[in-house]
């Protein structure tokens, strides 16, 4: 029984392995390499700007595609991560580690006018804007023992006042989204063993669970706010999209693809496609992830952009 427990842990840990971003990033490099971003063109002539992270010139950079170009938005010898618009599209969050650990910071939608915004000498990693714009919700990031837990937090972008946001929830929390039309954050939780997609009222300052088992993270709300889109393993023991409603009803499989990895969902503006990250390895070092869209009403799989690296956490606006 001991024996069996161990193993159901072990494949546990394997499987949502990206439910939570710190569990495996790449040195920072120095030296980058030279790319001809003249060269790199989306397949497919979607509306509007994606924002991505790269490791295409030898360490994780902000990159921005449209239909017709590749913008490189940062440019340095550390890494740069995990980019998000803010609602009115004049500012991208991002997390990057010059001084060693992370760290929130905040740019222009040209990339000018980086400031910092957190400058604790924890892990302060993947965030979300609150739809006010006054505010970033991030996940700070402490190790323990052999593992780590995560945290909710909130920064007040004026007063650089921080708060726990659920300090009620026991148990790790983290990857937070916000709906655009209702007081809702959506976030991954882990109580005992796995992780699950939740909800929390900042109203009633409750929470509840839309899914169960241990099996499903990263939920991110349309932007209309009618839909969730997350990363369940329930049908093939991997990583699919899926959609349910705000309340966890209507769970509907998205990609069908059990020979890969599919992770990292954004919605279109529209709220007709989703873009999200796919590879054949279970690894964001090894594997060589790609940009995809997948059509929500019809499930149809588009590749979207590949570059030389790896192409992962895609924000579309």
């Amino acid at each position: 029984m001991k024996l069996k427990a161990f193993i159901l842990l072990f494949l546990l840990a394997g499987i949502f392995h990206f439910c939570s971003r710190g569990d495996e990033r790449p040195e920072a490099k120095i030296g980058g390499k030279e790319i001809d971003l003249s060269a790199l063109k989306a397949n497919f002539p979607f509306r509007g700007r994606i924002l991505f992270q790269s490791d295409m010139d030898g360490d994780n950079e902000i990159y921005l595609l449209t239909s017709r170009q590749l913008k490189k938005l940062t440019d340095n010898s550390w890494e740069d991560e995990y980019p998000l618009w803010s609602l009115d599209r004049k500012k991208i969050a991002f997390t990057a580690n010059p001084r060693g650990n992370y760290d929130i910071f905040v740019m222009n939608e040209d990339g000018s006018g980086i400031t910092q915004i957190t400058t604790s000498q924890k892990d302060e990693i993947e965030h979300a804007w609150f739809p006010d714009g006054t505010k970033i919700a991030y996940t700070e990031q402490v190790k323990r023992g052999f593992g780590r837990h995560f945290t909710l937090w909130m920064i007040d972008l004026k007063s650089r006042k921080t708060e726990k946001i659920i300090p009620e929830f026991q148990g790790s929390s983290a990857l937070p989204n916000f709906s655009p039309i209702t007081p809702l954050m959506g976030f991954t939780g882990k109580k005992m063993i796995g992780w699950d997609v939740f909800v929390y009222d900042l109203g009633k300052k409750e929470y509840r669970s839309l899914t169960e088992g241990g099996k499903s993270c990263r939920p991110h709300f349309s932007k209309d706010g009618e839909k969730i889109a997350y990363v369940s393993s329930v049908a093939d023991g991997k990583g699919d999209i899926w959609v349910m409603n705000p309340d966890g009803s209507d769970k509907t499989r998205i990609t069908e693809r059990d020979e890969t990895y599919d992770y990292f969902p954004s919605w279109s503006p529209d709220g007709k496609y989703i873009v999200f990250c796919s590879d054949f390895q279970h690894s964001l070092q090894k594997g060589h992830w790609a940009l995809y869209l997948v059509k929500v009403n019809t499930k149809r799989v588009i590749p979207l952009f590949k570059s030389p690296g790896r192409d992962l956490f895609p924000d579309w606006y």
